[in-house]
């Protein structure tokens, strides 16, 4: 049986390691929102922590914002 392998960031290009994906992938949101359920400001702060790295490893991608940000944001 396949064990579960988390969904995370392989750097410097930030794509998922396990699905290639821009990440954070589909699966890693999942378990972010799952992880930081209740705390909404704690996963920003985290993901903003997460933009500032990867703006120095992406110079020049659009949209990093978008990617990291606003999808986690409260509806």
């Amino acid at each position: 049986m396949p064990r579960y392998r988390p969904h995370v960031a392989a750097r410097p290009s930030w794509r998922c390691r396990v699905c290639g994906a821009a990440w954070p992938c589909s699966a890693a949101r999942l378990a972010l929102l799952g992880e930081y359920r209740g705390d909404r400001t704690g996963l920003l702060v985290y993901l903003a922590t997460l933009l500032e790295d990867a703006t120095g490893d992406l110079v020049g991608h659009d949209r990093l914002t978008d990617r990291f940000l606003t999808w986690a944001r409260g509806r």
